[in-house]
């Protein structure tokens, strides 16, 4: 009896990295995406959650065997492949496409807490913020980064699996859209787009940060067991949830939904207030985890890049966490949302970076110098490599759309 009750002890604990990369991959974009997702299609598109978690626990695991396998950071073992260049440009891509996303999550924040007091976003933007660089004067940031995570995590599942029961979906239809894979007419975009927001190569990287900075505060946790598949099964079912929530709720009655908000305010109607202001909570879980999370991301790892530190304990590193925030907030005050021009440049970033990453995530775990006994096995190496060439479809569709079929230049 005691040695289970310490086996799940022991479960528990190692849960921190992945649940901090499952709650800053599922923000604001991530539920609108999802939302959309079954209010246009119904229950037919959820067996992409499985294709996109299947892809990202690899590369999650990956980053997590890595950060396990050696005392130098991603970018040094990157640095000591391909020179200093590639370390340095995987860095500050990473920072410009944390930067230039990080203004959604401060609308979403605003737009959540506002909703829920009927106030002006503008000032739950600056106190939210402020809160989150707060956060970065504990002596200890990451155990704080990991409980804060976690608790949001769990008000987010609150959140989604009370509107579940309230929606009451269709078990056979749920069934059948995780088993029989379809394409609907004119989904193919926001496919693309889902699956390019959840399989998310930057937050499977950052996974190896995470392990490292929990192993320098725990040298005896680099033997222990470091579970990062749990949050991103978690991720899953998050996402899994919202497209049946929305299947069940806004597809039967045509309801369009252009933001996470508008999913809120469809639910009034039908369910009343008590529903809308779940479902805001549930926003503002998804929207301040990824403000915190998003911005420790592009923080620490044009930190590495420039040579002022791979963790929390350098002040430099929290300062350039706090400038993501400073950053993303003030973008969000001036304009009330990410403005056009933001969103083309970092998707621009994102289509050269986010191969790259990959790449190198992928040459990295195959290296048996750098990972040892936890380099990639056979299967691993298949199934992460059909995640690359996924990767660089998406980046050679994005790239048409981008450069060939944005108003922007033409």
């Amino acid at each position: 009896m005691e040695n289970s009750k310490s086996g799940v002890l022991r479960w528990l604990k190692s849960l921190g990295p992945g649940m901090i990369t499952a709650a800053l991959v599922f923000g604001p974009s991530k539920l609108t995406i999802t939302s959309k997702l079954g209010a246009v299609y119904g229950y037919s598109l959820l067996w992409i959650v499985l294709v996109a978690i299947l892809f990202m626990a690899v590369f999650t695991s990956m980053s997590t065997r890595i950060g396990v396998a050696t005392n130098q950071s991603f970018l040094a073992s990157v640095k000591q492949k391909w020179g200093k260049g590639a370390s340095v440009a995987i860095g500050i891509g990473v920072f410009l496409v944390t930067t230039s996303f990080q203004a959604g999550n401060s609308v979403g924040v605003g737009i959540a807490a506002g909703e829920l007091n009927n106030t002006s976003p503008v000032p739950w933007i600056i106190f939210f913020n402020l809160v989150g660089i707060s956060l970065l004067f504990f002596r200890s940031f990451y155990s704080v980064l990991e409980r804060t995570m976690i608790i949001l995590i769990f008000v987010k599942l609150f959140s989604f699996v009370t509107t579940f029961f309230w929606a009451k979906p269709d078990v056979a239809k749920i069934v059948k859209g995780f088993t029989v894979p379809t394409l609907p007419e004119g989904s193919q975009g926001l496919i693309i787009a889902f699956v390019a927001s959840c399989f998310s190569i930057v937050g499977a990287l950052y996974q190896s940060y995470l392990i490292q900075e929990r192993i320098r505060l725990k040298p005896e946790l680099r033997t222990a067991k470091n579970d990062s598949t749990t949050g991103i099964i978690l991720l899953g079912c998050m996402c899994s949830i919202v497209i049946i929530c929305a299947a069940a709720i806004l597809n039967p009655k045509g309801i369009a939904v252009n933001s996470a908000t508008d999913m809120a305010k469809a639910l009034e109607p039908i369910f009343g207030s008590n529903a809308t202001t779940l479902f805001l909570v549930g926003l503002f879980g998804a929207a301040f985890s990824s403000l915190i999370g998003n911005a420790s991301v592009g923080g620490t790892l044009l930190g590495d890049a420039l040579g002022l530190g791979s963790n929390f304990s350098s002040k430099s590193v929290r300062y350039l966490v706090a400038l993501v925030m400073v950053i993303g907030a003030s973008i969000a005050i001036r304009f009330g949302k990410l403005p056009l021009e933001l969103i083309v440049f970092a998707q621009s970033v994102t289509i050269f970076v986010v191969p790259f990453i990959g790449t190198a995530l992928y040459m990295v775990g195959n290296d048996k110098k750098i990972m040892g006994d936890k380099v990639n096995s056979p299967l691993v190496k298949v199934v992460a490599g059909l995640g690359l060439i996924v990767i660089f479809s998406l980046a050679i569709i994005n790239t048409k759309e981008l450069f060939f079929n944005n108003p922007l230049f033409k």
